[in-house]
């Protein structure tokens, strides 16, 4: 499977270049203001994009950006800070103070330039009055077990914070903010990435309300009642302080398959994008790729081999078991893996494109039609460990983890499978 491996590593390379930091930022530069330049960030690209923002920036500059922990990059005149994710700590606290305190006392001359990519919501835990750092934990910790969609959690983190749903952007006025934004979310709504700290939307606390109810998340009892409350109320997209500010979405899951898409077809492959916009749960999305992959093998159908099939978007993983370790990634690939078993002619990769998936520091995983049998030879089996959530441990048991370490981008996760012909 040597080859395979290289040829799927590569088109997830290509998927990383197209939202290289540098080559986004350089056709979406706004114009330099009148006055100050202040440059905001936040994401597990942040100081990747911060460092690509100085090089391009010929005028002063100022201002603070928050990555995750072992995702800095060397900035001159931009501080750069990390915290915590996927469940923010005391770190973060400081670090949305920060931002706050870089965008005080801006007039309308200035221009205030917010360097926005996925992870964000995570980084920059800000509780309004009367909740905790430890209740935002709590809040962070139950969606993140509950399985729902990434656009319902940014949607209720948005009503139980300072912070999030425009009221970073809210802060800067009466300065113009230019959101540039790489987009981690399925349909590249600007409002949902990072769950929306510089870009409002129309969603309303009863709207949240009624998505923790439909989707049955256990929200700690303080959080719900700040949701029931009217300090739970963000800002409208209508709010004047809006009026200048402007969104550009510079890099996406859309752009970045299209970049693999046209890598697979240099090297003879023909390539389809099945969708740039995924969600639902992972074992169930690769359980769907899988019958895809066998149909293409046993009758030809929807495509001809060879052909290597795409996607993206984001899916999410219910928490069954203790212990396991993993991500959406990894945990749909053994999804994948168990129902090719046997098949002949399949290979896939599944890796977030930020470079990390989960907890541990892979971005993904390899499969192919031996994986499930390799995996009862070493000892282990898949859907034991999709039973506890374990996909990493089973992964690792037969060699097959895809680690090639923080990329300093995030356009959110990366399917590549490759069907070859007999």
């Amino acid at each position: 499977m040597t080859d395979e491996k290289a040829f799927l590593a590569s088109l997830f390379e290509a998927a990383v270049a197209a939202a290289d930091p540098e080559r986004a930022l350089r056709a979406a530069l706004p114009e330099a203001p009148e006055g100050r330049t202040v440059v905001i960030g936040l994401g597990k690209g942040a100081a990747q994009l911060a460092r690509a923002f100085e090089t391009l920036w010929e005028g002063p500059l100022e201002g603070v950006v928050v990555t995750r922990y072992g995702y800095a990059a060397p900035c001159a005149r931009l501080q750069v800070m990390e915290a915590a994710h996927p469940v923010p700590d005391a770190a973060g606290l400081a670090a949305s103070a920060a931002l706050f305190k870089a965008v005080e006392g801006l007039t309308e001359k200035d221009l205030v330039v917010a360097l926005v990519c996925g992870g964000g919501s995570a980084l920059l835990p800000a509780p309004p009055d009367g909740l905790t750092l430890e209740d935002e934990q709590a809040l962070n910790q139950a969606l993140l077990a509950s399985g729902a969609p990434i656009g319902v959690m940014n949607a209720i983190r948005k009503h139980a914070s300072r912070i999030k749903g425009g009221r970073l952007a809210a802060a800067c006025a009466p300065a113009k903010v230019v959101s540039l934004i790489v987009s981690d979310v399925p349909g590249d709504d600007p409002a949902q990435v990072a769950s929306g700290p510089t870009v409002p939307d129309a969603v309303d606390a009863a709207a949240a309300l009624a998505m923790v109810d439909a989707w049955n998340i256990a929200l700690p009892e303080r959080i719900l009642a700040h949701m029931r409350s009217d300090a739970s109320a963000a800002p409208k997209p209508e709010d004047p302080r809006f009026a200048r500010n402007e969104v550009r979405v510079i890099a996406s899951a859309r752009l970045s398959l299209e970049a693999a898409a046209a890598k697979a077809e240099a090297a003879g492959f023909p390539a389809v994008i099945l969708s740039d916009a995924m969600e639902g749960e992972a074992r169930d999305v690769g359980r769907v790729h899988a019958a895809m992959a066998r149909e293409v093998v046993a009758r030809g159908r929807p495509f001809a081999a060879p052909v290597v099939m795409l996607s993206g978007g984001e899916t999410t993983v219910t928490l069954r078991g203790k212990g396991g370790r993993g991500g959406r990634n990894t945990e749909f690939l053994l999804a994948f893996a168990h129902a090719i078993d046997g098949v002949v002619g399949i290979h896939a990769l599944a890796a977030d494109t930020d470079g990390i998936d989960g907890t541990e520091d892979n971005a993904g995983a390899f499969a192919d039609g031996t994986s499930a049998a390799r995996l009862r030879a070493a000892g282990g089996d898949a859907m034991a460990a999709l039973s506890r959530n374990d996909a990493w441990g089973a992964f690792d048991l037969i060699s097959d983890l895809f680690a090639p370490g923080p990329t300093g981008t995030n356009v959110n996760d990366f399917r590549a499978v490759l069907i070859k012909a007999e």
